[in-house]
């Protein structure tokens, strides 16, 4: 009988574990864009540290290992930024990738109050992109970081969570 992957908050002795993935997820994007000081393969362990304390962040895991990460932070106006989505390369191709984003999407509009979320992939990042407008998000501008790479912006509202009825 194989295990089963969960979703789960991080918590801050997960940070090794999701900066090792982090490391081995994106060694794929900086081969294509020819760049390999992106910063997620930059990011120093105090750093992610920081980031689990500030923000949501979620991991998916395989038992006790840290299979998958994904991060958000939601703004004064409700904007939730979502970020390092990641899925480890041996567990790609299964749904994982969506299902931490809708849990990320989840966790962000009922206990940080998101109205929209934000996110950026490299404009020649097709599986992203595939991934992003299957989950109703639409490309609303680019960023310029280098001559190699173009970041494509996109966003979607949140959906609000149904509201309580009780039936008389």
């Amino acid at each position: 009988m194989g295990m089963s992957v969960t979703i789960s908050a991080a918590a801050g002795n997960d940070a090794e574990q999701i900066l090792k993935l982090q490391y081995l997820c994106y060694q794929g994007e900086a081969e294509l864009y020819g760049d390999y000081s992106i910063e997620p393969l930059t990011q120093s362990l105090d750093d992610l540290r920081a980031e689990l304390g500030s923000g949501c962040v979620l991991v998916a895991r395989l038992g006790e290992e840290v299979v998958g990460s994904v991060r958000g932070t939601v703004d004064g106006e409700g904007t939730a930024v979502i970020t390092g989505l990641i899925v480890h390369p041996r567990m790609r191709r299964h749904g994982l990738g969506g299902r931490l984003l809708a849990a990320i999407e989840e966790r962000l509009a009922g206990e940080w109050s998101a109205k929209r979320y934000r996110l950026t992939t490299g404009q020649r990042s097709e599986v992203s992109l595939r991934l992003y407008r299957n989950r109703g998000y639409e490309r609303t501008g680019t960023e310029r970081i280098s001559r190699a790479l173009t970041l494509v912006v996109l966003e979607k509202e949140a959906v609000p969570a149904p509201a309580f009825v009780a039936s008389a």
